[in-house]
């Protein structure tokens, strides 16, 4: 998304998950209207980006304001940097299936949401078996055809009416004919007679603007003077034209649904006085980004839920499979897969093609390669931690893996469940291979370190692996997220260590190896009264249906991210914690989340105590960390992690940074120096009795009424 450049990769196979299917693609279909729109505002400059996403430029200039303007700079290009997959129209047939699949079998032909790609990872939820009358090429209209289909069942025709469908693209002529297969009379409306002369085949009354033909007139006309029962928007622009003309020309109570994408300035007179109802369509159908329903595979009772996703692509393919849907004649274009730089080139280039095909003729048996070299460092000093690298998402993209390159890393491995992000940050950052195989890590004598970076639930599993494969584990926080993975944690490393082994462990907790944070230990360090603490994490609100809000996912926001603070206060103290106590926020109407609103109050062995507002209901503007320690007549404040002062300090006033600092890179630094040293950055009974601490806040705030 910087730079709009379309690239093939060849990355290892995903592997399956538990919920979803692997799938060896024969044809996929380039949604001709959506990848166009994302490949021009990739290509598009910073300024005309920021034009179009007026909303995001608030969002980077409150950043701005608290983190500073190199932070924000760097993570805005490290966002638009993000590989981002093209296509959702899949068709091919089942590879492999996970755990708790039963619904397909290896073998099935089937369609699905999955990407260009020759081997798709899909849920299970987001597939249907195709009928066997139905081929590849017809099939692969199917996930397409359902948008459409959504805003038809949104708009609720009935046999007779009347329906406008404006602007008749791919999607625009399927909902032509699925509104047609309803018995509804159908006016279509767009600027090119080549998409309108199909409408017209498909049985619609065309109308065309560019040609100085009335709109409101026709609608009109074709409603025999009564007005439309009902407007479909398929159209892609900015112009407010189409939803005001639908407005106009609806009779009373008429229906608009808009499928695509337009200005959306209303007319409140033109929806006032006709009581017409406006909705906005949300994609494939009900469960489209629902984690529980697309990630996890719940589906909705039949009884309750009619119409989902999947059962929307059944409807489709039960037209094709009747004849009543007919696809043959948008298929515009054919490319081999290996071609599909020409087909991006012939997709910007000519306006006019409708249905773009991509074609996979490699085997089978070629696809499912699970390693790629990727040309970096192949000579390692085994002296040296040598690294594995478990995961390549955003924050291992963007923060840790620079870090530890900046600190002078050997990168051997790294794995990803799906390939791509591996093989893209893996090139980018000198890596040997990407994989997406585990045991190229674990059974791998040549790497003796390994990095995780995966979602919360994972970490204790795969730090227990590392650790009785004898290598020391850098986990990103948090250790784990309930007692019972704790406990294995500690018992793999204690037989580790009792088996002669010496591998180190240590938690991802930078905050402690920041300058600021150094200097205030530094300050402190004389100091022999007890201290007190106040920490406040501004920490900004996150979606219920995040994976970091689901306890047996992301074990919730005081487990997940309010750790760092735990370890902080821990780190600042020099002293062991003594006792644990939380509170959260009373229950009140509108509120979803509890856990992420909550105090966490920590005694501490030397007689220091301290406080740890974590609060998910403040303002963006305010800072998003600060850290106030009260010592001895004296008082330190860091805001960001960027202005640093003291009062009452001789000697000491301030100590203010350009960028903020959050010590990732001295974080990974001390790790690799702790290796070679053989003394750990962080002792393993602080990291134990810091990820016990966390568990009993969260305990506590989870037990509470």
């Amino acid at each position: 998304m910087a730079t709009g450049e379309s690239i093939l990769m060849e990355a290892p196979a995903p592997r399956v998950g538990r919920e979803s299917l692997l799938i060896n693609s024969s044809i996929s279909l380039i949604s001709a209207g959506t990848e166009r729109m994302l490949v021009g505002f990739g290509k598009a400059s910073y300024l005309d980006k920021a034009r179009q996403q007026p909303e995001k430029v608030r969002t980077v200039l409150e950043k701005a304001r608290t983190d500073g303007l190199i932070t924000t700079i760097e993570a805005v290009k490290s966002k638009l940097a993000q590989p981002l997959p093209l296509g959702y129209c899949n068709v091919g047939v089942v590879a492999e299936v996970g755990a708790n699949v039963s619904e397909f079998k290896v073998g099935d032909r089937v369609v699905s949401n999955g990407p260009h790609a020759d081997v798709v990872k899909v849920s299970k939820n987001l597939c249907a078996r195709i009928p066997d009358s139905v081929d590849d090429e017809s099939a692969s209209f199917v996930v397409v055809a359902s948008i459409g289909l959504q805003g038809i069942r949104l708009a609720q025709p009935t046999l007779g009416e009347s329906f406008v469908v404006t602007g008749v693209g791919l999607i625009g002529l399927l909902t032509v004919q699925l509104l047609r297969a309803h018995g509804c009379r159908v006016l279509a409306i767009d600027f090119d007679d080549s998409k309108l002369a199909l409408a017209q085949q498909y049985g619609a009354q065309i109308c065309n603007p560019g040609k100085g033909e009335n709109v409101l007139d026709a609608g009109m006309a074709f409603s025999h003077g009564r007005g439309v029962d009902g407007v479909i928007i398929t159209a892609s622009t900015s112009s407010n034209d189409p939803v005001t003309q639908a407005a106009r020309m609806c009779r009373k109570r008429g229906r608009i649904v808009l499928v695509g994408v337009t200005g959306l300035e209303l007319s409140r007179a033109d929806f006032y006085e006709k009581e017409l109802s406006f909705q906005v369509s949300c994609s494939y159908g009900p469960g489209r980004y629902d984690p529980a329903y697309e990630d996890k595979g719940q589906d909705y009772p039949l009884g309750f839920v009619r119409w989902t996703e999947q059962r929307n692509f059944e409807a489709v393919l039960d037209m094709l499979d009747s004849g009543k849907l007919d696809v043959k004649q948008l298929i515009t274009h054919r490319f081999a897969f290996e071609k599909a730089s020409e087909a991006y080139e012939a997709l910007t280039a000519d306006k006019a093609g409708l249905g773009l095909l991509l074609q996979y003729n490699s085997t089978f048996a070629e696809r499912m390669i699970r390693s790629t070299n990727l040309g970096g460092n192949s000579s390692f000093s085994s002296s040296d931690p040598v690294l594995g690298f478990i995961g390549a998402g955003n924050y291992a993209s963007r923060m840790l893996i620079p870090a530890f390159k900046s600190a002078g890393a050997q990168f051997h491995t790294i794995v990803t469940e799906g390939g791509v992000n591996g093989v893209i940050h893996g090139k980018k950052s000198g890596f040997s291979k990407a994989s997406t195989e585990l045991d190229s890590i674990l059974k791998n004598d040549a790497i003796n370190t390994v990095v995780i970076v995966t979602r919360h639930d994972t970490h204790a599993d795969l730090v227990i692996q590392s650790i009785d494969a004898n290598k020391s584990v850098f986990v990103e926080k948090p250790l784990a997220i309930d007692y019972a993975g704790l406990e294995k944690i500690r018992n793999s490393f204690d037989q580790a260590l009792a088996r002669g082994n010496s591998p180190q462990l240590m938690v991802g907790f930078n905050r402690r190896f920041s300058p600021q944070i150094c200097k205030i230990k530094e300050l402190l360090r004389p100091i022999k009264q007890p201290k007190a603490f106040i920490m406040t994490m501004n920490a900004g609100a996150i979606p219920a249906n995040h994976w970091t809000q689901d306890n047996s996912v992301g074990g919730g926001r005081i487990i997940g991210e309010a750790c760092h603070f735990i370890d902080l206060m821990r780190h600042l103290a020099g002293s062991p914690i003594v006792s644990v106590q939380a509170r959260r926020m009373g229950y009140s109407p509108g509120i979803e989340i509890f856990e992420d609103k909550t105090s966490i109050t920590l005694g501490f062995e030397d007689g220091s105590f301290g406080t740890i507002m974590y609060l998910a209901n403040g303002a963006a503007s305010f800072p998003k960390e600060r850290v106030e320690v009260f010592a001895n007549g004296q008082v330190l404040q860091l805001d960001n992690f960027r202005k640093l002062t003291g009062y009452g300090w001789t000697g000491f006033k301030k100590m203010n940074l350009w960028a903020q600092n959050k010590g990732q890179k001295e974080c990974a630094d001390a790790f690799l120096r702790g290796i070679k040293s053989g003394v750990p950055a962080i002792p393993s009974n602080e990291i134990f009795e810091v990820a016990k601490a966390t568990l009993d806040a969260a305990r506590e705030v989870r037990e509470q009424c």
